[in-house]
């Protein structure tokens, strides 16, 4: 379920595949007009032939009186005279007939746009939505498919280059036939690039040109369904993972005007692509992020996981201190991470510094004559001179560890009075660095409040908004399968609850994040199992966090 290994095999389904051409009705248009834009001309003739599967199954085809004059060069262009068009219907009889032709056929044309122009312009002013028709290009499709063969791209040039028995003369409804040749000799030429549905067509225009595009074609075998992709070289080295509401789109979407120069590197490289099918969003996200930890890919730059995680852990010693580390101690009265970077480590303990008088200074009690730095400013016990008994150093200690345990509020308090008085000083920019601090440790606190309450959960079922159930055993995602669905066969879960009081790294810390978000979202509710109040209030942890 998470990896290749258990990706079961695919079978393509009809809705894979997306919408077939040949079973969508496309209505291709041509309209002659009295200049080149609706704000100030009208329409003279409407031409349309509406194809389904290569085969004619309508024609449209009437003058339209404009209500104004016609130019004497668009009558030499056209052949369109003032006086054929005097005792035709005008555009406000014409246009409901024709959008009833039309219906929710797809709009073809040449130059689709100007013709688009105008009929929503009229549509608009008699009343009428909006048209949402999707719409093709033959102009456009034909730049991304022969542009080297032809030396330019009108119409009558591809009229003749794919043999058309109609030969466009700039009269709608011929223009129109012409049109529905040529776009259906383009949709031969696309067919070998693997656009058999609606779906790829209507991005095949934005394509880049570069020589990478012809690997879209391994995008064609790709479901339609949620799931995760990866992107392998020619070694079968993984170099890329990423998710998806719909595979094959999502996929195809590389090949469609990423200029970036990863992208790039990363097609120049691509030889293969495995899909995994998912059941809903959070199997998805979850599979996508135990891959890129596993295998670290190398266009996974973002994401990718750090060399080493960071703790910040309260040491067990007869003067306990704060102290980063790299792994987590059994024996620690406190542990906050795991984090990305030391630097992340660093704003987190210093904000518990600021927060509380706990020793900074490293060295045994007794080993010098005077206090340490910190000590004599003020700001943090010190048992460097063996003055300090550790009955008086005991309450410092178990304030922080209630602090995190239980209630942040007092850590709060003194930080926003820092915070305070700082501003008031006007010491904006070392306020600013306290409430960053602040809030680090505020999402730390409550990232292992998260943690806390799904492995004492045990394991939970919970379904979402759009019947995806999860199981989830001490805050690992184990299962995941659609409503319906037989659901798979799960282990028998561990009696003993995992004594880690943080995620072990940060890979498994962004899964508990993933999963706590999902159980919270609306619409997800509980089948099996409870989740009890986390062990920080969220109360607590929004004020920490404000």
């Amino acid at each position: 379920m998470y990896g290749p290994a258990m990706a079961p095999p695919l079978q393509a389904s009809f809705e894979d595949l997306g919408t077939p051409l040949f079973d969508v009705t496309f209505c291709v248009v041509d309209l002659e007009t009295t200049g080149g834009s609706p704000r100030d001309s009208g329409i003279t003739e409407i031409g349309a032939v509406k194809v389904r599967g290569g085969e004619v199954i309508g024609t449209f085809q009437t003058l339209v009186d404009p209500g104004m004059p016609i130019p004497p060069f668009i009558t030499i262009l056209t052949g369109i005279t003032h006086a054929m068009v005097i005792s035709a219907p005008p555009i406000d009889e014409v246009l409901p007939a024709f959008l009833e032709f039309c219906g929710d056929s797809v709009v073809v044309g040449h130059n689709v746009s100007f013709d688009l122009g105008f009929l929503q312009s009229e549509a608009r002013r008699l009343g009428y939505p909006k048209l949402a028709n999707r719409s093709a290009d033959t102009h456009k499709l034909a730049r991304r498919l022969i542009r080297n063969e032809v030396h330019n791209l009108r119409l009558a040039t591809l009229a003749a280059h794919f043999r058309s028995p109609v030969t466009p003369i700039h009269r709608a409804f011929d223009d129109a036939m012409a049109t529905s040749h040529v776009f259906h000799a383009l949709l031969e030429r696309a067919g070998s690039l693997g656009v058999t549905a609606l779906e790829d067509l209507m991005v095949l225009p934005t394509a880049r040109g570069s020589s990478d595009y012809r690997k879209v074609h391994l995008a064609r075998e790709l479901p339609r369904k949620p799931g995760v992709y990866l992107f392998r070289d020619r070694d079968n080295t993984i170099i890329y993972v990423g998710k998806a509401k719909n595979l094959r789109t999502r996929v195809t979407s590389y090949f469609h005007g990423d200029d970036r120069r990863s992208t790039t590197d990363m097609l120049r490289r691509l030889e293969s692509i495995e899909p995994i099918v998912c059941s809903g969003e959070l199997e998805a996200n979850v599979t996508e992020l135990r891959l890129i930890h596993a295998h670290r890919p190398a266009f996974n730059r973002a994401s990718r996981p750090p060399r080493a995680n960071h703790f910040v852990t309260l040491t067990n010693e007869a003067f306990p201190r704060l102290s980063i580390t790299r792994t987590i101690h059994a024996d620690a009265l406190m542990t906050l991470g795991p984090f990305r970077s030391r630097r992340a480590a660093e704003t987190v303990l210093t904000a518990l510094w600021d927060a509380t008088p706990i020793r900074r200074c490293t060295g045994r009690s007794g080993l010098r004559k005077g206090k340490c730095a910190p000590a004599q400013l003020g700001v943090a016990f010190c048992p460097c001179d063996g003055t300090l008994r550790p009955e008086d150093y005991a309450p410092v200690v178990a304030a922080v560890v209630a602090s995190v345990d239980a209630d942040p509020g007092p850590l709060s308090d003194r930080l926003r009075d820092r915070m305070t008085a700082l501003a008031l000083e006007q010491r904006f920019e070392e306020a600013a660095w306290i409430r960053d601090r602040h809030q680090a440790l505020a999402k730390a606190i409550e990232r292992r409040s998260r943690w806390q309450t799904l492995v004492a959960a045990g394991r939970v079922e919970a379904i979402s908004e759009d019947g995806e159930h999860a199981m989830v055993d001490h805050g690992r995602m184990v299962a995941s399968w659609q409503e319906g669905s037989p659901p798979p066969l799960i282990p028998i879960a561990v009696d003993e609850t995992p004594g880690a009081e943080v995620p072990d790294s940060t890979g498994t810390a962004a899964e508990v994040d993933l999963i706590w978000k999902w159980l919270h979202r609306p619409g997800t509710r509980l089948v099996q199992g409870s989740l009890d109040a986390p062990a920080v209030s969220m109360p607590a942890l929004e004020r920490l966090a404000g």
